[in-house]
C-alpha cells in the first residue's frame, strides 16, 4: 500500500510539473528535460507513468474530471454541482488551471486537444442521460446537443471571467449561466428543487475531503488510469 501511495504521489508531482511548464512555456515549447527538472525526478519515473509529452497533457486534462463528488438523487443536481465544483478548482487549483489553459492553446498544433473537451462533453451526456431517464428533462431536449453547448458556454464564461478579474467572480458567473440554460431543459417541479447557492461548490469540497484554496488537491488517482506501484 505505501509503494501504491507513492506511486500516485510521483504521478501527481509530475503532473503539477507538466502542467506549470505548459503553463509557462506552451505545450509546443516545453520539453521532458524541462518538466524533469521542475519535479525533481527520473526519467525513469516518468516514463514509467507517462510514455511521452502528449501523454503528460492528457493526464493534465483529465484533472478536469479527477475528483468524485457525493451523489445526488437528481442527476440535474449532479450536473449543477460538476460545474460549480469546476469554476471553485479553477480559482483555487494550478493544476486545474493549467488543464483550461493547455486546452483552449490555440498554439499547440501539435496536440490534438479534442480529449480535453470530449471528456468533459462525455461527463455533461452521462449526466442528462441519467436526467432524461429519471424524468427530470423536458420532452425536446437533445442530450447530445445540451452536453456540448453546456461545455462550449462554460469554456467562454471562464474564459471571460479570467480575462475580467482572474475568475474571482467564476462561480457567480457559472450560476448565471444555469439560471439561465436549466429552465429550457429541466421540468419546473425539479428545477424548484436544485440548489445553486453561492457557497455549494464549498460545502461539497468540504464534503468529499478537498482541499481548500492553494492545497494540493485529494490524493486519488486519476479516472480510468489505475495506480501502479513503481518499481525499487
Amino acid at each position: 500500500m505505501a509503494r501504491q501511495e507513492r506511486a500516485i504521489r510521483t504521478r501527481r508531482t509530475i503532473l503539477e510539473a507538466a502542467a506549470a511548464v505548459f503553463d509557462e512555456r506552451g505545450y509546443t515549447s516545453a520539453t521532458i528535460g524541462e518538466i524533469l527538472e521542475r519535479a525533481g525526478v527520473t526519467k525513469g519515473a516518468l516514463y514509467f507513468h507517462f510514455a511521452s509529452k502528449e501523454e503528460l497533457a492528457i493526464g493534465v486534462f483529465e484533472e478536469q474530471l479527477a475528483i468524485s463528488l457525493p451523489p445526488q438523487p437528481s442527476r440535474l443536481q449532479e450536473l449543477v454541482d460538476s460545474g460549480l465544483v469546476l469554476a471553485r478548482r479553477l480559482r483555487s487549483e494550478a493544476l486545474v488551471r493549467a488543464s483550461v489553459g493547455l486546452a483552449l492553446d490555440q498554439g499547440a498544433m501539435d496536440l490534438d486537444r479534442t480529449p480535453a473537451f470530449q471528456m468533459w462533453i462525455d461527463r455533461n451526456a452521462q449526466l442528462l442521460s441519467g436526467a432524461k431517464a429519471q424524468g427530470e428533462l423536458l420532452p425536446h431536449v437533445d442530450v447530445a446537443e445540451t452536453a456540448e453547448l453546456l461545455a462550449g458556454s462554460f469554456s467562454g464564461v471562464q474564459l471571460l471571467s479570467q480575462l475580467r478579474c482572474q475568475r474571482q467572480d467564476l462561480e457567480r458567473r457559472v450560476t448565471v449561466l444555469f439560471e439561465h440554460l436549466l429552465p429550457s431543459i429541466a421540468v419546473p417541479a425539479v428545477l424548484a428543487r436544485l440548489d445553486l447557492a453561492a457557497d455549494r461548490a464549498e460545502r461539497l469540497l468540504a464534503e468529499c475531503g478537498a482541499h481548500d484554496a492553494g492545497a494540493e488537491g485529494p490524493l486519488t488517482a486519476t479516472p480510468g488510469v489505475p495506480a501502479r506501484a513503481e518499481a525499487g
